[in-house]
């Protein structure tokens, strides 16, 4: 992430498109917030928009499973695809639970999701925290080069001190900014996808934009599929102010999918065939 500007976040939120897709994100959420199943099934759209979610990031991370598969299994245990959608299952859980600390302490909250995530798949030592110098990286989806340790801490560093100032851009810049962020650095040994999709979910849900978590961004992101989630994210890495905006519209029509995923969830249970 590289502006000059003395709030960066903000600066990006004049890029050319980026004002409309925060307009038409907003417009999607408060349509489905306005859904009359919302009044008094709320609890079941967030709990159907959790799975769903939960399922589109672990399909970007290479375990791209039925739904209703993801629904009926209960053991998340043995072969690689199985635990990273229990991982991602766990995280999607946790991530209601982190609200209050990730405006105070956002590596905090970053460190225990990578605990979450691993899940003891890694050796304890390596789970928690910011890889060191020498340490490899485990991402086979994203390709770019990997920074250092002492770039990843002085840049962590830097996002946790933006997150923690606050300020005005709105909260689909933000939340694509710590996305692109945490796959660019990719600060942990594994599950960096899986984190950086969750830090997203928090910060849609904190900002107050989604506040009952029934807008899965990780439902769009699959569904535009693996190769338009990586051409996107190439633009956050490349910094210019076209990359930028490119990434941060990709990030605001995964959110309006999610948005049409939770929308047919609510239709569904109106019809009773939920």
């Amino acid at each position: 992430m590289s502006t000059t500007a003395s709030d960066p976040l903000a600066a990006l939120s004049s890029l050319p498109g980026v004002p409309d897709a925060v307009d038409s994100v907003r417009k999607a959420v408060d349509r489905v917030y306005g859904h009359r199943v919302m009044r008094r099934r709320s609890n079941e759209v967030t709990a159907e928009a959790a799975l769903r979610g939960s399922r589109g990031s672990a399909a970007l991370a290479g375990a791209d499973w039925n739904l209703e598969e993801v629904r009926r299994r209960t053991d998340f245990s043995g072969e690689d695809e199985a635990r990273m959608v229990g991982a991602a299952l766990r995280l999607t859980a946790e991530a209601g639970q982190l609200l209050s600390i990730w405006r105070q302490s956002p590596l905090r909250v970053l460190a225990r999701l990578h605990l979450v995530a691993a899940g003891g798949a890694t050796p304890d030592d390596a789970v928690g925290r910011p890889r060191l110098a020498g340490e490899s990286v485990d991402e086979s989806l994203i390709e770019a080069p990997i920074p250092g340790a002492e770039e990843v801490a002085g840049r962590l560093e830097g996002l946790s001190r933006l997150i923690i100032a606050g300020g005005t851009a709105p909260a689909l810049v933000t939340a694509a900014v710590v996305h692109g962020e945490l796959l660019a650095l990719r600060p942990f040994g594994s599950h960096n996808g899986l984190v950086a999709r969750t830090a997203e979910r928090i910060v849609l849900i904190g900002s107050g934009l989604d506040p009952k978590s029934i807008c899965p961004a990780e439902v769009g992101h699959a569904e535009q599929g693996r190769a338009a989630y990586v051409a996107a994210f190439e633009g956050y890495t490349a910094g210019t102010p076209e990359g930028m905006a490119a990434w941060i519209t990709h990030c605001g029509r995964s959110v309006e999918l999610g948005v049409r995923e939770s929308t047919a969830v609510c239709e569904a249970l109106q019809r009773g065939a939920a």
